[in-house]
């Protein structure tokens, strides 16, 4: 899968410490998610247990990603399942693109509100 090799690369370029460790979590994610969908017996197996790999700190906020999640799910099975090929590639690095920035608005969003100063 093309998107994996593209974050493996991407994590062993990163310089920032940060950066390149949540990279790495992610291509563990996705390595899970092709043994996942190779196992599976049908698509909604495969959903059940791909939404459940860690997206969000004991998945407790996962259901907040399930429509862009749901749609990498789906892209993901069908390409382990032999839809191989460029359009099939580019539909997993969209999904993940949508994915990642609706991860990034909601769940870092909340890192970004300023901390109540104490008084005094």
């Amino acid at each position: 899968m093309r998107l994996l090799q593209d974050l493996e690369r991407l994590a062993g370029a990163e310089e920032s410490l940060f950066r390149a460790q949540l990279l790495r979590e992610d291509v563990a994610r996705l390595r899970k998610l092709e043994g996942l969908a190779r196992a599976a017996p049908d698509l909604e197996t495969f959903i059940g247990s791909g939404m459940r790999v860690g997206w969000t700190q004991g998945d407790a906020r996962t259901s907040e990603l399930r429509e862009p999640l749901e749609a990498l799910l789906q892209a993901v099975y069908a390409f382990e399942r032999g839809a191989h090929g460029p359009e099939q590639e580019a539909r997993i690095v969209d999904c993940w693109n949508a994915l990642h920035r609706v991860r990034m608005e909601r769940l870092l969003g909340c890192l970004s509100t300023p901390a109540p100063r104490p008084a005094g």
